[in-house]
């Protein structure tokens, strides 16, 4: 019987980012393609059937396949320098807690799965939760091979390269159907658990968010031989869209603004960029205070360009709505832990949000001592892992037995 910390362990040396610090694992690059390996074996030798679906979503079953499955886990992918614990966490303490149903030798009362998603993160491909929308028709077939990486190789590539047919890639019904309730273990992203003195609880509900490309387009030039009175320097409102950021996103109840992500091009030391490319993630209570937050930094980025000579286009690139999470699926899990674990929003996005608009989800979550997150300083004790894999094996063992 292994525990998630051994398990965790096992893999701390995959996907090690020397220049960033922390893990840089991302969707079908050799570091994730080792861990998925990785849990096949494991799965494996708990005598887990596994298959990988047509879009590169893993299934572990204990038991035949079949409809109305309970399903666990979350993702093996990482931010550039994420930490040890968002998405393998709740990989590992699935097989850990089948490690204790198995040592109690239970027997699912139906088909009982753990899953690995495809692209979680969007790390590589900047669509977060790829696997996941694509299993559910969120994101379709064609935007999706068509997403490219920094290196230009596109998502068909990739999943040609790690064996999958780009022509079977996109919603997947019959996969669908088969999930009866989904629950997701994930380390807390924040300070809620903290603050309340909890080693585990309940999710409720993610915050609406989204991810936005702004280009600005000017004049690439000599830095040495163009006055800056002649310029249309692109990299001036891209700069002006990363301080209006924080103001808009100051100026709405609840939201968040964050670029974490600027590409000049060609991007020379003295060269003046011809374009910009500036990531926006924002994050709202719900669509109206995202949508707002949005357009408020969409305006003053258009004035910005327009004062500097330049064009800017915006492209949303991925978003979803305020989810709620299902009220009798969460009263069940309390059920299975006595009553006491208490219930908290989260501002991250997750696998369980996007599969929420379709099958009953929840989510357990696991306390972080630092309250920090996708860096390397995340982190979660031994005991309170533990903790996490004791309140999933209660739930799996009810919802299933």
């Amino acid at each position: 019987m292994s525990t998630a910390t051994e398990l965790l362990s096992a893999i701390k040396d995959v996907g090690t980012d020397p220049t960033r610090g922390g893990y840089s694992r991302h969707g079908f690059d050799h570091a994730e393609l080792e861990l998925r390996e990785w849990f096949t074996a494991e799965a494996g030798k708990r005598g887990l059937d596994v298959e990988v679906d047509r879009n590169g979503n893993i299934w572990a079953w204990w038991g035949a396949p079949g409809p109305d499955a309970l399903v666990t886990g979350s993702h093996l992918d990482s931010v550039p320098g994420g930490g040890a614990f968002d998405g393998p966490l709740g990989v590992v303490s699935a097989l850990a807690a089948v490690d204790v149903l198995q040592a109690k030798e239970f027997k699912p009362g139906r088909p009982l799965a753990l899953m690995v998603f495809a692209e979680e993160e969007g790390g590589r491909f900047g669509v977060p939760c790829l696997g996941s929308r694509l299993l559910a028709g969120v994101t379709s077939a064609e935007t999706a091979l068509a997403l490219k990486d920094r290196d230009g190789d596109t998502f068909a590539d990739a999943v040609k390269a790690a064996g999958l047919d780009p022509a079977r890639i996109g919603r997947d019904d019959e996969a669908l159907s088969r999930i009866g309730k989904f629950v997701e273990l994930h380390v807390e992203q924040g300070r809620g658990l903290i603050d309340i003195g909890s080693a585990v609880g309940v999710a409720t509900s993610i915050l609406a968010h989204g991810r936005w490309r702004f280009r600005f387009t000017g004049q690439g030039n000599h830095a040495g031989a163009t006055p800056m009175t002649t310029r249309h320097d692109p990299m001036l409102p891209a700069s002006q869209l990363v301080l209006s950021a924080r103001w808009a996103a100051s100026g709405v109840d609840g939201a968040r603004a964050t670029v974490g992500r600027i590409e000049p091009i060609p991007g020379g030391t003295n060269v003046i960029a011809s374009s910009v490319d500036v990531w926006l993630d924002a994050r709202g209570p719900n669509d109206g205070r995202t949508r707002t937050v949005v357009e408020r930094i969409t305006a003053a980025a258009r004035q910005a360009a327009r004062d500097e000579g330049c064009e800017v286009t915006v492209t949303e690139e991925s978003y979803g709505d305020t989810v709620h999470f299902d009220s009798a699926l969460r009263e069940e899990l309390a059920d299975a832990l006595g009553g006491k674990v208490p219930g908290l929003p989260t501002g991250a996005g997750h696998d369980a949000g996007i599969l929420a608009a379709h099958v009953p989800t929840a989510m357990l979550f696991v306390r972080n001592p630092t309250g920090i997150s996708h860096a390397p300083a995340e982190h979660a004790e031994a005991d309170d892992c533990e903790a996490g894999v004791a309140a999933l094996a209660k739930v799996l063992e009810k919802l299933a037995g």
